[in-house]
C-alpha cells in the first residue's frame, strides 16, 4: 500500500461571517489549449477540506484526451476544521450556503464545478438552487437530502438534536480515547475500514485531539445536526428536495451501497427530482466514496463533465437515471 499524499496546502478567505479556510489544489500538466475548469468541494458532518485530498489529486491532472482539468478548492465550512465559528453562530443549511455562495462570488471564477458530501450536499444543493449562475455542475456523493424511513445509525445523530439528551451523549463520547471515537466515526462511513491507509486512520486520531482542544466543537456538531433534522422535517416550498427540482446544473448524484448513514433507496428519488440528473450506486462502497474509491469517484466525474460538457444541452437532457 502507497503512502498517501498530504493534505493540499490552504489558506484563509475573508467573508462577512468570518474567516473561511480553503485548501487548494491547480490544475497540473494542462495540454495545450486546454483551459483548467475551477471546482469547488464542500465535506460534511464532522468532515473538512481534508476528506477531498485524493479526489482533488485525481481531478487536477489531465485525464483522457476531451476530459476537463480542474482547478480544485475545498472548503473548511465555519465552525470545521481550521475555519472558526461563524460570527453569527448560524449553523443550517441556509447559513453554511450563504458562506459557499460568498466564498465562490469572492473568488470570481465562477460558474462552478460545485461538489458536495453528506451535509456538504444539502449545502451545495441549496447554493445550486439559489445561485444557478455560479454552478457549472453539480455533484454529490451521498447527499444529507431529507429521508424519514428509520435506519438505525442515523436515528442515532438526530438524537443528538434532542436537548439535554444531546450534550449528555457527547459527554459520555468524550470518555472515549481520541482512537476510539476515531475509529468509530470510519467504521461508521466506511464500507470496509481496512482499506484506510494507516496514516490516514493516524491524521483522523490527530484531527480528534486538535478538536477537542478547541472548546468549541460540541457547539458546532449540535448546531449542525439540528439543522439537519429541521430540514429532514420541514415542509412546503422551503425543502430540500423543492430546491433540487429548482436545480438547473446538470446533476451526479454518487451513492454508496453500504452506506449506512444515507440509504441508497434514495437514489431514484434523487435522479427524478434534479431537472438533469443521474444517480449512480457503487457497489461494496460506504458514506464516503471520495475518500474509500476516490478513483471510481474521479472516473465518474469525468465521463459526467464530458457528456454534461458547455454546447450540449442534448446530452444533460438525457442524464436523468440510475445505474449501479
Amino acid at each position: 500500500m502507497a503512502d498517501p499524499i498530504p493534505a493540499w496546502p490552504g489558506d484563509f478567505v475573508r467573508l462577512n461571517n468570518g474567516d473561511m479556510f480553503v485548501r487548494s489544489a491547480p490544475a497540473r500538466s494542462v495540454p495545450d489549449g486546454v483551459d483548467p475548469e475551477p471546482a469547488v468541494m464542500v465535506h460534511g458532518l464532522g468532515g473538512s477540506s481534508r476528506n477531498w485530498t485524493d479526489l482533488m489529486d485525481l481531478l487536477s491532472r489531465p485525464g483522457r484526451p476531451g476530459e476537463a482539468v480542474l482547478t480544485c478548492e475545498a472548503v473548511d465550512l465555519p465552525g470545521y476544521g481550521d475555519s472558526p465559528v461563524p460570527a453569527s453562530g448560524d449553523y443550517s443549511i441556509g447559513g453554511q450556503a450563504t458562506s459557499v455562495i460568498e466564498f465562490i462570488d469572492k473568488q470570481g471564477r465562477w460558474p462552478v464545478h460545485l461538489v458536495g458530501n453528506s451535509l456538504g450536499g444539502a449545502v451545495c444543493t441549496r447554493v445550486a438552487a439559489r445561485r444557478p449562475d455560479l454552478v457549472r455542475t453539480l455533484t454529490l456523493v451521498s447527499p444529507a437530502m431529507p429521508d424519514l424511513r428509520p435506519r438505525i445509525l442515523p436515528l442515532r445523530v438526530a438524537a443528538v438534536s434532542v436537548p439535554g439528551l444531546g450534550p449528555w451523549a457527547l459527554s459520555r463520547l468524550a470518555t472515549q480515547s481520541a482512537r476510539e471515537r476515531a475509529v468509530r466515526s470510519l467504521r461508521d462511513v466506511y464500507a470496509d475500514p481496512s482499506l484506510m491507509h494507516p496514516s490516514r486512520v493516524q491524521e483522523e486520531i490527530d484531527e480528534v485531539i486538535r478538536r477537542d482542544a478547541l472548546g468549541y466543537q460540541v457547539e458546532v456538531l449540535l448546531g449542525s445536526v439540528r439543522s439537519l433534522v429541521v430540514e429532514y422535517i420541514r415542509r412546503g416550498p422551503g425543502t430540500l428536495w423543492r430546491d433540487a427540482a429548482r436545480v438547473s446544473a446538470p446533476t451526479l448524484v454518487i451513492h454508496g451501497s453500504h452506506d449506512r448513514l444515507v440509504s441508497p433507496a434514495s437514489a431514484a428519488r434523487a435522479a427524478r427530482s434534479f431537472r438533469y440528473g443521474q444517480a449512480v450506486v457503487l457497489p461494496r462502497v460506504g458514506h464516503v466514496a471520495m475518500m474509500e474509491r476516490p478513483d471510481l469517484v474521479a472516473r465518474l466525474m469525468r465521463e459526467f463533465l464530458v457528456t454534461a460538457g458547455p454546447g450540449r444541452p442534448d446530452s444533460a437532457l438525457e442524464l436523468n437515471r440510475v445505474s449501479n
